[in-house]
């Protein structure tokens, strides 16, 4: 918390005539480096700015900074931290030890995306470290060998290094999901349209005194239809959890009329908590929002208490479903079937992506899978970027309608 009526003090950095200046401008591509979108014409508003409030008040410099180089409610966690960093109090140094011994006292607490963010923007200033001298190239045959791209196309999430989930995390944003447009019960004027509009013919006539000169016409207005994902983050999904949920991010922020929930032991909506644009905001707000991930599983009560509490919210006009599961089911097959069967008659498409058909030789075998399979309309794998592409292109096929696997 910023303490009232505190001194600003400034780097001492340039000379004493315009340091502010300097400053501010040092201050902004701070705030560029940590991922805000601050540009001249925000430079200059809060140069403005600054010339309207006193300059020795550090609360409404805070507020005046902050009014003027930030837009979303997500970065004022980031742009607190920087103007904390940055515009340092002159007593800090005289409390540093003081506050190490407290330091000391508490557990350590594991940094969230804020500090983070700009511990890498605080390190942009260091100058790059002498590239290390390369090796002699050798020389190595190329043929029958695949590029790295195409090697995480086909490579299993579940087998994938730390940094190649980075990777594969990036793909998966650029991952775009255009859903076949349907038509809905809406009309629009249109001069080329196949319906003729007897009302608006009428009244446009009677600005002619009674005479039909022209015959309005219309067309149905076509947009996607709903897109719901329901993914299980149990102990036995969190390795494809984990990456599914960039994907399901991705899909959030690049269209509307989409609802998101995770279930383990219980259902959790975390649509707009995914609605955030930076990724590290969203999945923190996620991991706070969400209490079960990695635990145990309860397919059948999850999907029975989103029949019950939000299929009539969320599944209307042709709603398509993406329900995310192994379906290894402990509970009652029986009571699983029962909400299967009832969440794919309120839909138009229930399409089940499950990991284990990563295997040639998958069988039905649990009674969990055995109760699910007959009541969906397409059964699809999930684990790798090739079947996420996969699913994007079935999803964005008009000739695909209400069929089963």
């Amino acid at each position: 918390m910023i303490p009232p009526r505190a001194a600003l003090a400034l780097p001492p950095q340039g000379p004493a005539k315009g340091a502010l200046a300097a400053n501010l401008l040092a201050f902004c591509r701070l705030l560029r480096r940590a991922g805000l979108p601050v540009g001249p014409g925000e430079m200059l508003l809060a140069g403005a700015a600054l010339g309207c409030v006193e300059i020795g008040d550090r609360v409404q410099v805070h507020a005046a900074l902050r009014a003027t180089l930030v837009h979303r409610h997500e970065h004022f966690l980031i742009f607190d931290q920087a103007f904390r960093i940055f515009w340092r109090d002159p007593d800090a140094a005289a409390h540093a030890q003081a506050m190490a011994l407290l330091d000391g006292m508490k557990e350590p607490q594991k940094p969230g995306a804020a500090a983070r963010r700009m511990a890498e923007a605080m390190q942009g200033d260091r100058p790059p470290p002498p590239p290390r001298p390369e090796p002699p190239a050798e020389q190595i045959d190329m043929s029958f060998t695949a590029s790295a791209r195409e090697q995480l196309q086909a490579m299993d999430f579940e087998a994938m290094s730390a940094a190649e989930i980075a990777a594969a995390k990036q793909a998966i944003r650029r991952l775009t999901l255009p859903l076949d447009a349907r038509p809905t019960r809406r009309f629009r004027p249109w001069h080329a349209g196949r319906q003729h509009d007897l009302r608006a013919t009428l009244r446009h006539s009677l600005r002619q005194g009674g005479a039909v000169l022209d015959i309005a016409r219309r067309q149905r207005v076509t947009r996607p239809p709903p897109l719901v994902a329901l993914c299980d983050i149990s102990g036995s999904m969190a390795r494809y959890a984990q990456i599914l949920v960039h994907f399901l991010h991705a899909v959030a922020n690049d269209r509307d009329r989409v609802s998101i929930f995770l279930f383990g032991t219980r259902l959790t909506n975390v649509t707009r908590q995914l609605r955030a644009r930076d990724p590290e905001l969203a999945f923190e707000m996620v991991g706070r929002a969400v209490p079960d991930w990695s635990g145990g599983t309860r397919i059948g009560e999850a999907l029975g208490r989103f029949n019950q509490d939000w299929s009539r919210r969320v599944l209307g006009q042709g709603a398509v479903v993406l329900l995310i599961t192994d379906g290894l089911e402990r509970d009652d097959a029986a009571a699983l079937g029962a909400a299967t069967e009832r969440l794919a008659k309120s839909c138009r498409r229930l399409i089940w992506l499950n990991p284990l058909l990563r295997y040639a030789g998958f069988q039905p075998k649990s009674q969990g899978i055995r109760a699910m399979l007959p009541h969906v309309h397409e059964f699809r794998p999930v684990h790798n970027l090739a079947s996420l592409a996969d699913l994007v292109a079935a999803l964005s096929d008009p000739r695909a309608g209400r069929r089963h696997a």
